[in-house]
């Protein structure tokens, strides 16, 4: 069973600090970037999921390596650490040892940049219906955000799929696999087109879920902090 669980630890580590820096740095990015162009347009939301993702990837980086080594561990009776694995890595590569596979990882950008501009394009589309009806957000509006993610990250990681194959394969121990697109078309030749596919439905069910809990709570999350930043300035400034 503990074979299942390899990589848990750094998945843990890594999951809050990459999310924290992501929705962060996207919500900085698209302040910029809406002072600059047209206003929530889908070239803004291209730009600020560009500025997330490259930032996001940079930093975590090294975690995820360290979690892609340890899930390629296929020896049960090793009991290797995490701390063994950044150890063996360091010694053997130094700091740019963690950061092998980052152009997959900055090819991938390409998947949040698809599915933010989806994303948004379809909240627009449901935040201009229900408008019209009612100015109240209730939890329907938090499942219809949820639905949102589920379509837009599917689309998304059916299209840029490829690059995740392609990144697990670099970060292989002895790997024989040494640049993206190197490794793209060496797959190819070798286990043809459905290589560069290999694991799409496990990488759904388990990105899908995730995404669609993940948009609805960011949304809520940014509008209980507006609600109650607009009540305590407006209700101040009425004193």
């Amino acid at each position: 069973m503990n074979s299942f669980s390899k990589g848990l630890g750094p998945n843990l580590v890594g999951v809050a600090p990459s999310r924290a820096i992501y929705f962060c740095t996207y919500s900085q990015a698209k302040q910029f970037w809406n002072g600059l162009l047209p206003p929530d347009s889908p070239v803004v939301h291209m730009c600020s999921a560009t500025c997330a993702g490259f930032a996001a990837s940079t930093l975590t980086n090294p975690i995820w390596f360290v979690k892609t080594r340890l899930q390629l561990d296929m020896n049960k009776d090793s009991g290797v650490t995490a701390m063994q694995v950044v150890r063996r890595i360091y010694v053997e590569k130094g700091i740019l040892g963690f950061y092998k596979g980052i152009t997959a990882s900055y090819m991938g950008i390409s998947e949040t940049i698809i599915h933010f501009v989806i994303y948004e394009a379809i909240k627009a589309e449901l935040v201009s219906h229900r408008a019209e009806l009612t100015d109240e957000k209730s939890s329907k509006d938090f499942l219809e955000f949820m639905v949102a993610g589920a379509c837009s990250k599917t689309i998304a990681s059916c299209i840029a799929y490829p690059h995740e194959v392609a990144r697990t394969r670099l970060r292989e121990e002895g790997s024989k696999y040494t640049g993206f697109w190197q490794t793209l078309g060496l797959v190819c030749k070798e286990e043809g087109i459905k290589g560069i596919y290999r694991g799409l439905t496990t990488q759904l069910v388990r990105q899908i879920p995730n995404t669609a809990i993940m948009m609805s709570t960011y949304e809520a999350v940014v509008y209980i902090l507006t609600m109650r930043f607009n009540t305590e300035f407006y209700g101040k400034e009425g004193h």
